[in-house]
């Protein structure tokens, strides 16, 4: 008999069917995340997961599922996964290669343009019959070429970023905890700047791409967006929680800022089902997203396909290319990355 591995979201259909060469496999099919009397019920005969998104597998989901034999991510880092219980049980857990940079980036650049050209905006009132007369001056935009953007955090997404950025000739400053060489900043084109206040009270956009960790909770708050100019635009695509979500509310009321666009949320997992703030939805400048920085067909599939030869190498009873968790194979264990937002 083949091995059942269950999947606790729909996933790519060129990951399901390679997966099904190998494994019995049961899909939780619903658009929504699955909860976790759903998820309790989901393992108990299996032996195999394979995690998505935020969904938390804790000791108690371990507990349940007794065949289990391994924990499959689709994911950078193992941020949900409660890996010491799995390490303590003989589990490994994996996850999978770093393929979403351009693809985040890509997205965090379709914001920073789409606010700058009011797209959403535009798209409304082209709909609602306003569009009348053109050359008017009742619906004016803003233009890219010579704004500042500010980067708090500047990783591999980040690069990629400044590089899409530098194409619309735009100017970019940047800080982080870790000052890049002289030599990359050329490379890059970017501006070092040590003081975080210098850089929001200067920036068109600033943009979040910082890991997020307890020094970096609600790093953005009320002080943070008085430095801001009142022309500025507020871009996160790294996590929610480095946000302090009603100041951002309230400094969009006020008028403290030009406007926002957010990917990601204070409520979501593994704290609660996502859900935005509704006072977001009142603002005709602010541009939403529901966390898709991954959702490209070609990378999902990539993704899917990384996760299938985990699993394979798990049900071949190899090491698996992707363990977080390399005790469970005898091996030294291996520092666990911080996930990036």
């Amino acid at each position: 008999m083949k091995p059942k591995v269950f999947v606790v979201q729909p996933v790519m259909e060129v990951g399901r069917s390679a997966l099904e060469e190998i494994a019995e496999v049961v899909v939780f099919e619903s658009e929504r995340m699955i909860s976790k009397p759903e998820l309790l019920h989901g393992v108990r005969d299996c032996d195999y997961l394979w995690m998505l998104g935020d969904t938390p597998i804790d000791d108690e989901v371990m507990e349940a599922a007794q065949k289990l034999k391994g924990i499959a991510t689709m994911a950078l880092f193992p941020n949900v996964v409660d890996v010491d219980a799995a390490t303590r049980r003989g589990l490994p857990v994996t996850v999978v290669p770093h393929v979403i940079t351009k693809t985040t980036c890509d997205l965090t650049c379709a914001i920073v343009i789409g606010l700058a050209w009011r797209l959403v905006e535009a798209d409304r009132f082209v709909r609602c019959g306003r569009f009348h007369q053109e050359q008017s001056t009742t619906f004016l935009t803003t233009e890219l070429s010579g704004k500042l953007v500010g980067m708090i955090g500047l990783g591999e997404i980040g690069t990629e970023i400044v590089r899409r950025l530098r194409a619309f000739e735009m100017d970019v400053i940047y800080t982080k905890r870790n000052r890049l060489p002289a030599e990359r900043e050329q490379e890059v084109g970017v501006t070092w700047v040590a003081d975080r206040d210098e850089l929001l009270s200067r920036a068109d956009f600033v943009v979040v791409m910082t890991t997020y960790n307890a020094s970096t909770h609600k790093m953005i708050g009320a002080r943070e967006f008085d430095l801001m100019k009142p022309t500025a635009f507020f871009v996160n695509t790294a996590r929610g929680r480095i946000v302090d979500e009603p100041v951002l509310i309230e400094a969009l009321r006020e008028g403290k800022i030009a406007g926002a666009g957010l990917d990601v949320y204070w409520q979501e997992p593994p704290v609660g089902e996502p859900s935005p703030s509704p006072e977001l939805f009142d603002f005709p400048n602010v541009i939403l997203t529901p966390h898709i920085g991954s959702a490209t067909v070609e990378a999902r599939e990539a993704m899917s396909l990384a996760v299938v030869d985990n699993l394979r190498a798990m049900i071949a009873g190899d090491r698996a290319p992707g363990v977080v968790n390399p005790e469970v194979y005898g091996e030294a264990s291996a520092e666990r990355p911080d996930r990036l937002g």
